[in-house]
């Protein structure tokens, strides 16, 4: 099992600020890519990640969201059908589904609650788990050693919070994909290559 958190400063916290421009409401078009890149395959989809979206945008943040979507089951019941195309109406739905003092199932492996973007990551290092913060001035991914069941944390466009990294930097291993700087779906896609080789060669 690996993990993902994606931090975003813009990303609006309630359906209603959801317009038909995803790049005008809060940016969640990087969102929508970071989810694809999390989760999609050629022909399905990955059984074995958690993404955490964290949304700090207007007007109520910050909104956690967690997705692991079920990939067994009767659709409709125990799993939706959820495509490319779906991706924007899941979050939508999502925020919309918000209830104040609950982490509500919107659908199976879906959830969302308030909840603080450190205060998700605390919870995971306080279970042990293995944290990696993604960070031009990391070591290099390929050379670094990853421990199993790993969490990866990133920021949006504007980047992580100063308070909030400093904390990060304390517990989390940094890591680099290399010098030059990718868009967040993308760094996604490449660590999510780089833990399946380790994988198939048996290395986590």
């Amino acid at each position: 099992m690996r993990e993902f958190i994606y931090y975003s400063r813009t990303a609006p916290t309630s359906g209603k600020h959801v317009g038909d421009d995803l790049m005008k409401s809060g940016r969640l078009d990087i969102a929508i890519h970071t989810v694809i890149a999390s989760f999609f395959l050629s022909h399905g989809l990955r059984d074995d990640v958690k993404l955490h979206l964290s949304f700090a945008g207007p007007p109520d943040p910050v909104k956690h969201l967690e997705m692991m979507p079920n990939t067994e089951g009767k659709t409709g019941f125990d799993k939706i059908y959820l495509s490319k195309k779906d991706v924007s109406w899941v979050i939508k739905k999502m925020l919309y589904k918000y209830r104040e003092g609950e982490k509500a199932e919107v659908f199976p492996g879906y959830w969302i609650e308030k909840k603080s973007f450190l205060k998700v990551v605390e919870e995971l290092y306080d279970d042990n788990r293995n944290l990696y913060l993604l960070d031009e001035k990391g070591g290099d991914i390929r050379e670094c050693k990853i421990g199993k069941d790993p969490v990866f944390i990133l920021g949006d466009h504007l980047g992580l919070p100063g308070k909030e990294l400093k904390r990060l930097k304390r517990i989390c291993t940094p890591v680099s994909i290399g010098k030059r700087t990718y868009f967040a779906s993308q760094t996604l896609a490449i660590v999510n290559n780089e833990i399946d080789r380790r994988e198939d060669k048996g290395e986590l």
